[in-house]
C-alpha cells in the first residue's frame, strides 16, 4: 500500500485536503491526523471492520480498547447510555481538551472498538484540523496513537510514516503537536471517578471542578492486573518504549549522575554505546555517547512535550542502553512517569 502524506495547515485547513482524508474514512480505511496531544490513527469508530483496521495495522492486542473521538458535545449522547452529572462536568470544563471519560456505552457502539467492553471510552479534540476531520467524516472516529503497538507515541507526521508507511493510505501532516503525552483517562462509569491513565489534567483539577474525590487505579505505576481487560489504551501492555532497554534512575541529583557516569564507563570497556536522557540544567555533567535534553527542571511542560521525540531520536542512533533520571515534580511529572516507567518494563534503580 502506498502511503501518502499531505501537509494540512491549522490555521487555514484545505477543504479538499480534508474533503480527500474523510473519503478514506468513509471507505473504512485509515487515516492518520494530528491531535493537540498525539498523532491518532483514526477509522469510522462505529464500523466493526474499520476497527479492525486499526488493531491490524498497530499490531495492537485485540483486547486494548479504543478511544472515539467526536467534535462535538451533541455526538456524545448517541454513544453512550447515560452521562452521569460529574461526566457532564467534567466535559464542560475539560472539553474540547486533553480529557478521555469511559461511559457505559450504547448498542450502537460495536465491542470491536471497545475491546470487548461494555464501556466506551471518548474525547473530544481541542485541535482544529482534528475536530474538522471528525465532522467531515460524519462519525465519531476511533483514534489510538498512530504508531505500532508498544512504541513511543509519535508527536510528529515523520514519526507516523516511520511505522505506519505501507499500512495506511493516509498521513495529514500538521505538524509538531502542542502537548506531547496522551489524555487525562477517568473512568466514569462506576460510582467513585478513577484515573485510569494520567495526563495534562491531574486529579487535583478534576476534583476542583466536580466536587468529589477522584481516585488513582493501581495499574496506573503498577503494571496492571493479568488475566484482566484493560478498561483503558496503555493499562496492561508494555508501552512508549525505544528499541534499547530503557532504566531509570531515581535518588539525589548528584548520586543519579555518579551512578549513570559510571555505568557508562563499563558499558565503554564491553564496546557498548550509551544514550542518557538529562535535562537542560544537568545534559552537560553525563558522559553518555549520546546526551539529550528532554526539557527544563523548571518546566516540566516542556518535558512531555519532548518526551516521545527524545525516545524516538534514540532508535536513530543505534544505542544499546539508555538512562534517564526520573522527573516526577510539577504538575505533568506524574504523567511523565507514568509513561516513562512504561517505558522502561516497571523497573527502577534506587541510589
Amino acid at each position: 500500500m502506498y502511503t501518502k502524506v499531505i501537509k494540512i495547515n491549522q490555521e487555514h485547513i484545505d477543504k479538499a485536503v480534508l474533503e480527500e482524508a474523510a473519503d478514506w474514512i468513509k471507505r473504512k480505511e485509515l487515516v492518520a491526523f494530528p491531535t493537540e496531544t498525539v498523532y491518532g490513527l483514526g477509522a469510522n469508530g462505529l464500523d466493526p471492520e474499520a476497527s479492525a483496521k486499526i488493531y491490524a495495522a498497530k499490531g495492537r492486542p485485540s483486547d486494548n480498547p479504543l478511544i472515539l473521538h467526536i467534535s462535538d458535545m451533541d455526538e456524545l449522547e448517541p454513544l453512550v447510555q447515560e452521562i452521569p452529572g460529574a461526566a457532564r462536568k467534567a466535559a464542560e470544563a475539560f472539553w474540547p481538551g486533553p480529557m478521555t471519560m469511559i461511559l457505559k456505552k450504547s448498542e450502537i457502539v460495536p465491542l470491536e472498538t471497545t475491546g470487548g467492553l461494555s464501556t466506551v471510552a471518548i474525547r473530544m479534540p481541542d485541535h482544529p484540523i482534528a475536530r474538522a476531520l471528525i465532522r467531515e467524516s460524519g462519525c465519531p472516529i476511533a483514534a489510538p496513537s498512530a504508531n505500532t503497538s508498544g512504541k513511543p507515541s509519535p508527536t510528529r507526521a515523520e514519526h507516523v510514516f516511520e511505522d505506519m508507511n505501507g499500512r495506511i493510505p493516509c498521513i495529514l501532516d500538521g505538524g509538531m503537536v502542542g502537548i506531547g503525552i496522551e489524555s487525562t483517562i477517568i473512568d466514569f462509569s462506576e460510582k467513585k471517578p478513577v484515573i485510569l491513565r494520567p495526563g495534562f489534567i491531574t486529579p487535583k483539577m478534576f476534583e476542583e471542578v466536580i466536587g468529589m474525590p477522584v481516585a488513582i487505579d493501581p495499574a496506573v505505576m503498577g503494571g496492571g492486573a493479568k488475566g484482566i481487560a484493560p478498561k483503558a489504551p496503555g493499562m496492561k501492555y508494555k508501552h512508549y518504549a525505544p528499541k534499547a532497554e530503557l532504566v531509570l534512575v531515581s535518588g539525589e541529583e548528584g548520586k543519579v549522575i555518579s551512578y549513570i557516569n559510571r555505568k557508562v564507563t563499563e558499558a565503554h570497556r564491553k564496546g557498548e554505546r550509551i544514550g542518557v536522557i538529562a535535562t537542560d540544567e544537568t545534559a552537560d555533567r553525563y558522559q553518555g555517547d549520546v546526551v539529550l535534553s528532554i526539557g527544563t527542571k523548571s518546566c516540566d511542560s516542556t518535558i512531555a512535550y519532548h518526551l516521545y521525540d527524545v525516545l524516538r531520536r534514540f532508535d536513530h542512533e543505534e544505542v544499546d542502553m539508555i538512562y534517564s533520571q526520573v522527573f516526577e515534580t510539577g504538575e505533568n511529572g506524574f504523567a511523565i512517569m507514568n509513561r516513562l516507567t512504561k517505558a522502561a518494563g516497571y523497573e527502577r534503580i534506587e541510589v
